[in-house]
């Protein structure tokens, strides 16, 4: 049973992170231009995307015999950033919502590489957070690729 609660300590923390990544980009929706309708349709997909990995990661924990963690993750030790971000995407502008989104990115990512990390995950724990991670980069380097095109016009 030792070994199930750390486990479902990493999933947990992985919920919390995807929940922050939920309300930080409803935030950035919110916050965003109307006329950058793209921006607000990627913060949305993003958003569900994240709806639908803390689900998958609540499964896994329930099957463990644990109890998924609910809400944002005030302070934590894989992700702090995240919500310093929402906080910043106090500006239309589109560099900033763009910069600010890479921010969050970048820190899902090294929470999930620390995930990773951990040796009390089964094979099928790691591998379904790898694969997490990777459709979780696929957002980071839409939000990178679009924020380095953004610069270029600037």
């Amino acid at each position: 049973m030792a070994q199930n609660s750390e486990m479902i300590e990493v999933l947990n923390d992985l919920i919390l992170i995807n929940n922050d990544r939920v309300v930080g980009y409803q935030k950035a929706y919110d916050e965003t231009n109307e006329t950058d309708m793209d921006l607000r349709t990627l913060y949305n997909q993003l958003a569900d995307q994240s709806r639908q990995i803390a689900s998958e990661l609540s499964s896994e924990v329930i099957t463990l015999g644990g109890e998924p963690a609910t809400g944002t993750m005030l302070s934590g030790k894989l992700y702090r950033t995240w919500m310093d971000v929402r906080a910043v995407f106090s500006s239309d502008d589109r560099q900033t919502s763009l910069d600010n989104s890479e921010f969050g990115e970048d820190a899902a990512q090294k929470a999930y590489d620390t995930a990773l990390m951990s040796d009390d995950l089964t094979p099928e724990l790691h591998t379904l957070i790898a694969t997490q991670k990777a459709t979780l980069k696929t957002g980071h380097d839409t939000i990178k690729g679009l924020r380095d095109a953004e610069k270029v016009l600037h």
